[in-house]
């Protein structure tokens, strides 16, 4: 049974009871109000403007290159439509490595500039003092573990992480360290499905899979791939809701022929 309803605003505090009562959480990446709208309408729980918006909007190799400000231009937008949604927003790269004082100046800039719900950030025990910095500040949390994008240069790919028996205790450290920092939530990405399912048992914060196997309490995928407009992004763990890239790419090209021969617009198109 549902813990709330699809009128009612998903909170922090909503996403751990769902947690607590065994209902899973969807979560979905949105970078623009047009689709957030549709998607907050669906009954989407949390829409989290990531910081793959530099890849997906911007076109960038990595999502190192998106700023603070630009991820607050987009997340206005999410905001707006998102009657429903927890929105999230992820802290880009070097907006809160460098120091608990900057990191927490630029929370504070996203939260009131953006009007978002939460910040995310990733990384364990190496940046908890951060962590802990913007909680006490009163700025909820979600904490990113496994593979990590903005640690991508590091890390040299996007490969599975935590394979082996050192970083797969590091990682479930990591994540009790977040939890009891204040984390309400934990995404893991891309890490051995049995290693997910210990780590959603050892927390009381939420655990959002994405790559992760079926046992941790919700998932998370980019709008655009689940809808199929990448179409040359194909990992296993990315089902396809739709392949909206053929009707997108047809419709234009309608549009083309009928612009081109002179049928749009028709006799009833016209003022």
């Amino acid at each position: 049974m549902s813990v709330h309803t699809q009128t009612s605003k998903v909170t922090t505090s909503v996403i751990r009871n769902m947690k607590a009562n065994g209902e899973k959480i969807a979560v979905l990446t949105c970078y623009d109000y047009t689709l957030a709208r549709i998607v907050d309408q669906a009954g989407i729980d949390i829409l989290l403007v990531g910081d793959s918006a530099s890849n997906v909007v911007c076109g960038n190799q990595t999502t190192l290159p998106i700023t603070t400000d630009e991820m607050i231009f987009l997340t206005k937008g999410v905001v707006r439509a998102a009657e429903h949604a927890l929105v999230a927003v992820d802290m880009p790269f070097g907006s809160y490595q460098t120091s608990e004082e900057e990191a927490l100046r630029n929370a504070v800039k996203i939260m009131k500039e953006s009007g978002a719900d939460a910040v995310k950030i990733e990384g364990g025990e190496e940046i908890l003092p951060i962590i802990r910095h913007i909680i006490q500040a009163g700025i909820p949390v979600c904490g990113h573990l496994g593979l990590t994008p903005q640690s991508v240069n590091q890390f040299g790919g996007y490969g599975l992480r935590a394979k082996d028996t050192t970083e797969a205790e590091k990682l479930l450290r990591d994540a009790q360290l977040l939890d009891a920092a204040g984390c309400f939530a934990i995404v893991l990405e891309k890490i051995p499905a049995a290693l997910a399912e210990r780590v959603t048992a050892a927390v009381s914060a939420a655990v959002i899979g994405i790559g992760a196997g079926d046992k941790t309490d919700g998932q998370v995928l980019v709008l655009h791939d689940m809808l199929g407009l990448n179409a040359g992004f194909k990992p296993k763990f990315l089902r396809l809701f739709a392949q909206l890239k053929d009707n997108v790419h047809n419709a234009v090209t309608d549009y083309i022929t009928a612009v081109k021969d002179g049928t749009f617009p028709n006799e009833n198109e016209k003022y």
